[in-house]
């Protein structure tokens, strides 16, 4: 008598991960779409030799949109939405493993493999010159106001300028590159009156002005290993008259009257002389017609 005997295989074993654990440094420019981690070393393996259903989360929060998988029997990471490192730098996904689909009633045996994700900055932003105002708080963009100075006619500064808001200046706001900055002056030096020190972005003369006309620079900041990143400040200079005496008041002391009861804006008169407003002048021996 032969009696042939079936086993019935029984779902009786977990899907495996080869590799439970994973860290990624992905570049914060990586183009969207780009495999993060190959199929090959997320792909799970299960005795019992079922389908393995794969599924995406992630534990940060407002981090969820970024990676995604290829499909749901393909475990392969790649990159769904472009990367921000203002907006996070690290994140950790978790990949399941089931030998039944998500909806299916029957038991099912999961496994999950846990993945870091590194974010690296990339050189994605021209240097920014300070000081400088973040535009509606977005921390990507910061806007510089344009710097002043003044030098006398007919007169040499061999000290750098001072100018306003501060002294010219830029740095990489791609701060974890933080590549060295050098400047150049790249219009409006009429007759190469203006240098700038490559290093510092101190602002210096060559010659004496002899003419009343203002300059309007344009100073450019470059960073030195990626020659593509510059931005450019308008620097005006005014030539003035030199000044070598302070103003003076008139007279060391006024005297005024006001009535109580007055309304805002109502005229304070000369003591004694209620018939005239009272006016405080003051003189400044270089501008005798001013």
């Amino acid at each position: 008598l032969e009696i042939l005997v079936t086993i019935l295989n029984e779902n009786d074993n977990s899907p495996v991960f080869m590799q439970p654990n994973l860290s990624r440094d992905v570049p914060e420019d990586t183009a969207v779409n780009t495999a993060i981690v190959a199929r090959g070393e997320l792909s799970a393996t299960d005795a019992d030799l079922d389908t393995i259903y794969y599924e995406l989360t992630t534990t940060v929060q407002d981090t969820d949109g970024y990676f995604a998988i290829r499909g749901v029997n393909n475990p392969e990471i790649y990159l769904q939405k472009a990367l921000d490192y203002d907006k996070f730098n690290s994140t950790t996904l978790l990949l399941y493993a089931r030998d039944r689909p998500v909806t299916s009633p029957d038991p099912t045996n999961t496994a999950t493999a846990t993945i870091t994700i590194v974010i690296k900055q990339s050189d994605t932003r021209a240097p920014w010159f300070l000081p400088c105002s973040y535009l509606h708080n977005d921390t990507s963009i910061c806007i510089s106001s344009p710097y002043s100075g003044r030098v006398n006619i007919s007169e040499m500064s061999t000290d750098p300028l001072l100018l306003e808001p501060g002294p010219i200046h830029a740095v990489d706001p791609d701060y974890t590159i933080s590549d060295r900055i050098v400047y150049s002056i790249v219009g409006g030096n009429t007759d190469e009156v203006f240098s700038v020190d490559a290093d510092t972005g101190n602002l210096t003369m060559n010659k004496v002005v002899t003419s009343p006309d203002s300059f309007l620079l344009q100073v450019m900041a470059t960073q030195v290993s990626n020659k593509r990143k510059y931005s450019v400040a308008t620097v005006e200079i005014k030539v003035i008259n030199k000044s070598d005496y302070p103003p003076y008041f008139e007279k060391g002391v006024y005297n005024g009257t006001v009535s109580v009861g007055l309304p805002q804006r109502s005229f304070v008169y000369q003591a004694g002389d209620p018939s005239t407003p009272l006016v405080i002048t003051a003189m400044d021996r270089d501008f005798p017609d001013v």
